[in-house]
């Protein structure tokens, strides 16, 4: 496990030790919170984000007629019509400083998974000298938002780096305090993870924001890996901002991450994408040709349709607004809801019935309802504070009806 030495005040070490279970699979421990506890009602699962929307309906077509693809290994950098398709879309979907070069900027993953978690490594082995001799004898850093995905930490723990959660504002809120990182945390920093949609928030970084983020990152020499695979599930007016609209024109130390799971509800077909920094992805194209999984031709050639195609995407926000209107309707005035500005999960503060395990216990032991608690979503830090404690994740992914049916068992559960 990674070292958890203090490295001093506003934010304390929180290594993935130090949060102890929190080091574990998030569903793993919600199996052992939940065993031996018969469900109340017919079971109806809340607690994974994984799209239940329709999949498009030129999947079967397009695997169809590239079925010879399965015959021989992929090319680790992904197919040129691949990567040409996801710096158009990229180029489409946002206001970039100038186009991405498919043969250097963009590289197919099996996942967004897999990437961020490669990335970590990446952005340690490629520490400048200079980046190297501030971080002397200590161990390098990788910045983690709090709440987390597991693979970011999971990550930094594989590249022998210690885990420092971003901190939080003292005032309250979601988006890290950038004014809390001192320095001699940043100089010992090598990588960044932020994600925008966040999840489980929903909190969307504004422009000033990221640019912000990514000046901060350049003056300290930091990889800035920007996981945005919510970022065409907003419930609001505008498109969150891409972490590539301000971190051009040379796109160095930054890059993004994004997938087909969530965009066209295709987590099982495992294809996405990274986009970037020239040099870092040359670099890290080279490592994942020994070291990570290829992306079959045929699922690449759904993705190239995917991309291609904007339809389904729009229907898709369209039934996630639409159940948050549901759950506007049905949960204003209940532990504190407001309506998200991205993503597809409710983070509901319920502590007023015990925190999140324990809301978790009598949803499952009452309604039969499978949720998440925010604790196990977060990192614990040297003095013991979990900002997820006495917070439950919920995800909409399920239909219009299920989502009708189940939010009242909600209120029913905790009342």
């Amino acid at each position: 496990m990674p070292d958890t030495t203090a490295i001093g005040e506003p934010i304390p070490a929180a290594s993935l030790e130090d949060a102890g279970p929190a080091a574990r699979s998030p569903f793993i421990r919600l199996g052992e919170l939940l065993a031996g506890i018969a469900p109340g009602k017919t079971p109806l699962s809340l607690a994974v984000g994984e799209p239940r929307h329709a999949m498009p309906d030129f999947v079967g077509a397009v695997l169809a007629a590239h079925l010879d693809g399965f015959g021989r290994y992929p090319a680790g950098k992904g197919l040129p019509e691949f990567r040409r398709a996801a710096a158009d879309w990229l180029a489409r979907r946002y206001a970039l400083p100038r186009a991405l070069d498919p043969d250097r900027e963009v590289l197919v993953l099996n996942g967004s998974r897999e990437g961020l978690f490669f990335s970590a490594l990446m952005a340690r082995r490629l520490a400048s000298p200079e980046k190297l001799a501030k971080i002397g004898g200590t161990q390098p850093v990788v910045l983690l938002p709090n709440p987390f995905y597991a693979a970011y930490g999971a990550g930094a723990e594989a590249a022998g780096c210690e885990s420092v959660a971003l901190p939080l504002p003292p005032g309250g809120g979601w988006l890290p305090d950038l004014d809390a990182l001192t320095p001699e945390v940043l100089d010992r920093t090598v990588a960044l993870y932020f994600a925008s949609p966040a999840n489980p928030q929903g909190t969307i970084a504004p422009r000033a924001y990221l640019t912000r983020l990514v000046a901060l990152a350049r003056k300290h020499e930091i990889m800035v890996l920007s996981d945005e695979c919510y970022s065409e599930i907003w419930l609001g007016d505008t498109p969150p901002t891409g972490i590539l609209e301000v971190a051009g024109p040379s796109y160095k130390g930054v890059v993004t991450f994004n997938s087909l799971s969530k965009r066209s509800s295709l987590p099982g077909l495992r294809c996405g994408f990274c986009a970037g920094d020239g040099a870092f992805l040359e670099a890290f194209a080279d490592f994942r040709n020994v070291a990570a999984p290829q992306v079959p031709e045929p699922l690449q050639m759904v993705g190239i349709a995917a991309l291609n195609d904007e339809a389904h995407v729009v229907a898709s926000r369209d039934l996630y607004r639409a159940k948050f209107d549901i759950a506007d309707r049905i949960l204003k005035g209940h532990f504190g809801y407001e309506r998200p500005d991205g993503g597809f999960f409710l983070w509901l503060d319920v502590a007023s019935v015990g925190g999140g395990e324990t809301a978790a216990r009598l949803l499952w032991q009452r309604e039969g309802l499978r949720t998440v608690p925010g604790g196990y979503l977060c990192r614990t830090d040297a003095h013991g504070n979990n900002p997820g404690r006495d917070y439950l994740r919920l995800a909409l992914v399920q239909d219009l009806s299920l989502t009708e049916a189940a939010l009242p068992r909600l209120l029913a559960g905790l009342s």
